[in-house]
């Protein structure tokens, strides 16, 4: 089954189970910082929907809370996003990485560690 497409509210529950794990409707909207904080019953809404989604659950219930957990792992959503991303481009990776560079967020460091990655993945094609 593909990974939903998830909205940027989604995305940011999403994240606040990810760093602080299970948690309540309540503790995830308290995650949120303070100016920007959607109200309790947005967030619940959105909950309940990413539940039908299947990309959170509850995983128990404490009195009258329940505690939900993320299904989707992190890396999932962001391969997914960035899947999204390249389709806009037709599949092309060279304007997403010009505009890194271009805009000073892909450092050397990250074209080392990149660099790394292909050549382990070149290893990994030789050998099968």
């Amino acid at each position: 089954m593909s990974l939903p497409r998830l909205s940027k509210l989604e995305l940011q529950i999403m994240e606040a189970l990810w760093n602080r794990g299970a948690a309540s409707i309540r503790e995830i909207q308290e995650a949120f910082p303070e100016p920007k904080r959607p109200a309790y019953t947005t967030v619940q809404t959105t909950v309940y929907r990413m539940e039908r989604k299947k990309v959170l659950r509850r995983a128990r219930k404490i009195s009258n809370a329940h505690i939900f957990e993320p299904v989707v792992s992190r890396h999932a959503a962001q391969r997914r996003l960035i899947d999204e991303l390249l389709s806009l481009f037709g599949g092309r990776t060279q304007p997403v990485m010009a505009h890194l560079v271009e805009s000073g967020r892909l450092t050397l460091d990250d074209l080392r560690e990149a660099e790394k990655a292909v050549q382990q993945l070149a290893k990994k094609d030789k050998q099968k």
